[in-house]
């Protein structure tokens, strides 16, 4: 089996700490996870800088180990990585936003949703691009990006739809508060789509 490349130790280190860093800060100073989760991962977090970077590369490494069997494994554990660094973006630059605002739901909720997922969107473009599907070219032309934005078009109105039809039309159940159903709302939202970014992104956007 051929060695991990320098990109694929670099990379998975650093989406790791992204994620550290974004659970650090919406887990300690965000109000709706502050008072719901446990004191005792609140005091583990400290860590996390140092955990997340090192599961990301195991990770990382046990897919490549997989490909030998299963070629494609590997591109989509990297793949499955950005998106969950993407998941993180989404939900901490969302949270943030409800934290300053103090809106959980409604029209606002909507614009939030949607600029938390443009951001994430750009983020998932340039590890993608590099990374997952390991495109040569550093300059962005305007076919593949056209063509980036079609799928993530489709993408941002699927996600937007399902987590307002989520939070705004279902609205909370079981007794679940209005700031953690938007959570939940969101939360489905970037499942729903994922698969259908992975096949857009690999068959039309970046194939070789």
């Amino acid at each position: 089996m051929k060695r991990l490349k320098r990109s694929d130790i670099i990379s998975p280190l650093v989406i790791g700490e992204i994620i550290a860093i974004i659970s650090i800060v919406v887990l300690r100073y965000s109000p709706i996870f502050n008072s719901s989760v446990p004191p005792a991962v609140l005091s583990a977090s400290f860590l996390f800088p140092f955990v997340f970077p090192i599961i990301s590369l195991i990770g990382v490494y046990v897919s490549k180990l997989i490909s030998v069997k299963i070629p494609v494994f590997f591109q989509f554990a990297k793949f499955v990585l950005v998106g969950a660094s993407n998941t993180f973006v989404d939900l901490g630059i969302l949270n943030i936003l409800m934290l300053i605002s103090e809106i959980f739901a409604g029209t606002i909720y909507s614009f939030f949703k949607g600029f938390s997922f443009i951001c994430s969107i750009v983020n998932s473009y340039f590890w993608n691009k590099f990374w997952t599907f390991e495109k040569k070219e550093t300059k962005v032309g305007i076919g593949e990006f056209g063509k980036f934005a079609l799928v993530a078009g489709i993408g941002f109105l699927l996600n937007i739809g399902i987590a307002s039809f989520i939070v705004n039309l279902i609205g909370p159940q079981f007794g679940i508060s209005e700031e953690i159903w938007a959570n939940i709302g969101a939360f489905i939202a970037i499942l729903c789509v994922f698969m259908w970014n992975f096949l857009g992104y690999k068959i039309f956007v970046f194939k070789k």
